[in-house]
């Protein structure tokens, strides 16, 4: 009998696993705001293009705001919005907004939609913007930054942030496993604030650096 009892057991046990690939920490719940995320998440899986970011990272940015409680955030570059969604999620748990621009017409109006269909409208601040010239402007404070607009800008988005950047807040930026000339000058810049530390995450072929301000 308890040979039985295993067998059915184990298919059962790989089923939770495999329904399970959106919630792989405690910091998951059951709420019905959960489940319409998961829900869209995984019938979307597969058709995130348009510079959006792998499952992997945007887990990653989700677990970074939910470990460090962060509730300020600023996103540059929405693209169609699946990192803005994995950002608002960790947010609806921390109480906390996001902040996302981009500057395509046609990318913010289906980020504004997807945000939507995922319920997380209440959690999101999109704005049809050049960031160049809106992320100078913007008051702050931050507690989390995630860049992952036009490459040779981000040195000069970090230094338009860095002044609004909470101590203990996190600088995040995508596509940093490419060392181009504008991803070595950011890195670079970052590496040499003495009160900077920074790592590089390089789970997916992307990598994402983060910057946590002593």
């Amino acid at each position: 009998m308890k040979k039985k009892i295993k067998t059915i057991l184990i298919p059962l046990l790989g089923i939770f696993i495999i329904s399970s690939c959106y919630a792989q920490n405690d910091n998951f719940s059951n709420s019905e705001l959960d489940k319409k995320v998961e829900a869209f998440l995984k019938d979307s899986q597969g058709a995130w293009r348009d510079m959006n970011v792998p499952v992997s990272d945007g887990k990653l940015l989700y677990d970074l705001i939910v470990k460090n409680n962060y509730t300020q955030a600023l996103e540059i570059g929405t693209s169609t919005g699946h990192s803005g969604i994995w950002i608002a999620w960790a947010l609806s748990k921390t109480g906390g907004k996001l902040i996302t621009i981009d500057i395509s017409e046609s990318r913010h109006k289906e980020a504004l939609e997807n945000f939507k269909k995922a319920g997380l409208s209440d959690y999101i601040d999109a704005r049809l913007a050049d960031a160049h010239e809106l992320v100078p402007e913007l008051e702050g404070p931050f507690d989390f930054v995630f860049s992952d607009a036009d490459k040779d800008w981000y040195k000069n988005y970090f230094i338009a942030v860095y002044p609004k950047l909470k101590s203990g807040g996190c600088f995040t930026a995508h596509n940093v496993n490419n060392r181009m000339s504008g991803i070595k000058d950011f890195l670079d810049y970052v590496e040499s604030q003495p009160d900077m530390k920074t790592t590089i995450d390089r789970s997916s072929s992307s990598g994402v650096s983060i910057s946590y301000k002593e």
